[in-house]
């Protein structure tokens, strides 16, 4: 495989999409050797397949604001590979929404969900609508008219959507109301449910607990406990908070978290009622982190600024992509740390990723550290499909061992000769074989 040859391909069919191509451009450097071992995988074009979505489906949602006004968005939702099992993949709510957007992150979300060990394909979905100064009646009317053309395209064996950004408890029960009203229907077809009709406990903190486990599980390979450890991190949503209530259980003290309007530094630590504090501005609707400051008066708000500009043990993106660049991996590594990871789906760009493995820093990428919240979804629908309901400790324990087998494979695949453990490297070729074995075996679909 010749990779450039590939990517030049593809940037002439898709130029306009520039997220999509960094990651697969990611995704083929590095699974690039282990390709080339495989003469069958050639004559069957498993990268000119792989790197198409089986299915990309775009669509008006026309909704009515509570003053009578009529708005049109743009739904998404790409079925992006169904080698292992049904479409599984999250919803996002956000201006930020696009094409480029949705293929990349169904892209990633078909390698993350390999190696989760479970039956899930990769999908991803959503809309340019903003939650931001809605109404309850506004988000529920939006909700409906997505769901009103989605519905076709989704079910229990055929594509599960759960939620991401923008899209928390109340957007799914919006969403899968609707669903039942247009179908008929209670079936395990969104994840993310609440507990009294389907939902699995932790599935809020899944992204963060899974995180946790993960960069644990990277230290205590080179002997170093977690315990003590000062944590900088971003965003204030659910991934974070689930990340901070994880890391103090765990001894670790996180000291920063962030919005679009800046950061927060906090020398006590995160934990607590602290904690409790960043889901009532997760639920306030305003994108902003500030109150936590004027809240508590330990802590330092950073108009306009990023957290990696503070000096910790690990660094973790907890926001969105691309939010470490080249720059901010150099501060970070002026300060040693022992650890970064991306917690958000790419949350780095090339450049920073680059630089973290050319200097053999510690550094997993978010397919693999942000992997246990689709984990998570995927016992949902277990716990769906058996009409059962599981134990937060029964839940938690096979996340764990989830996250451990994740570990596992980035090792097997990403030890090089001189010790490094090349995570990047790892998780893709991990979660590549385990598609592209599925695919050969179903033959050219």
């Amino acid at each position: 495989m010749e990779v450039e040859q590939v990517l030049k391909g593809l940037m002439w069919k898709h130029s306009d999409e520039p997220e999509f191509l960094q990651a697969v451009k990611e995704v083929l450097i590095s699974i690039k050797d282990v390709y080339n071992e495989h003469p069958e995988f050639e004559k069957a074009k498993i990268i000119e397949r792989l790197v198409e979505p089986e299915r990309v489906i775009i669509f008006r949602v026309p909704w009515v604001d509570d003053n009578g006004e009529v708005h049109v968005n743009t739904g998404y939702r790409v079925q992006f590979n169904s080698a292992i099992g049904p479409y599984k993949g999250g919803l996002r709510f956000h201006p930020s929404v696009t094409l480029s957007i949705m293929k990349f992150l169904g892209f990633e979300q078909t390698f993350k969900n390999a190696l989760t060990t479970l039956p899930m394909g990769g999908a991803k979905g959503g809309s340019d609508f903003s939650i931001r100064g809605r109404s309850d009646a506004e988000v529920m009317r939006f909700c409906q008219s997505f769901m009103q053309e989605l519905y076709h395209y989704i079910g229990p064996d055929e594509d599960v959507p759960a939620g991401d950004i923008g899209v928390g408890g109340r957007e799914i029960g919006y969403l899968f109301g609707e669903y039942k009203k247009l179908t008929h229907q209670f079936q395990g077809v969104i994840t993310g449910k609440g507990m009294e009709w389907g939902g699995s406990i932790l599935r809020p903190e899944a992204t963060g607990f899974g995180a946790l486990y993960f960069v644990n599980e990277m230290l205590q390979t080179h002997g170093i406990d977690i315990k003590g450890k000062t944590i900088a991190l971003s965003g204030f949503g659910n991934v974070a908070w689930g990340a901070v209530k994880k890391a103090a259980e765990l001894g670790a003290k996180v000291i920063t978290i962030s919005g679009p309007d800046g950061y927060i530094y906090d020398p006590e630590g995160i934990s607590g009622e602290r904690n409790d504090f960043m889901l009532e501005l997760r639920a306030s609707g305003e994108d902003i982190c500030s109150p936590y400051a004027e809240e508590f008066k330990s802590a330092t708000f950073y108009p306009g600024k990023k957290p990696w500009e503070q000096k910790a043990d690990i660094y973790l993106t907890c926001a969105t992509q691309n939010e470490l660049d080249g720059n901010d991996a150099d501060r970070i590594l002026a300060n040693k740390p022992l650890c970064v990871a991306e917690v958000s789906n790419m949350g780095c760009t090339a450049e920073a990723v680059e630089k973290f493995v050319k200097a053999h820093q510690l550094f997993a990428p978010g397919k693999a550290v942000n992997a246990g919240g689709v984990a998570t979804s995927g016992l949902e629908m277990t716990q769906n499909s058996m009409r059962l309901h599981w134990s937060a400790k029964e839940v938690d324990e096979k996340l764990h061992y989830i996250m451990h087998s994740i570990h596992e494979q980035c090792t097997q695949y990403g030890q090089q000769a001189d010790g490094y453990i090349d995570y990047v490297r790892g998780a893709n070729v991990a979660g590549f074989m385990k598609v592209a074995n599925a695919m050969m075996a179903q033959g050219i679909v």
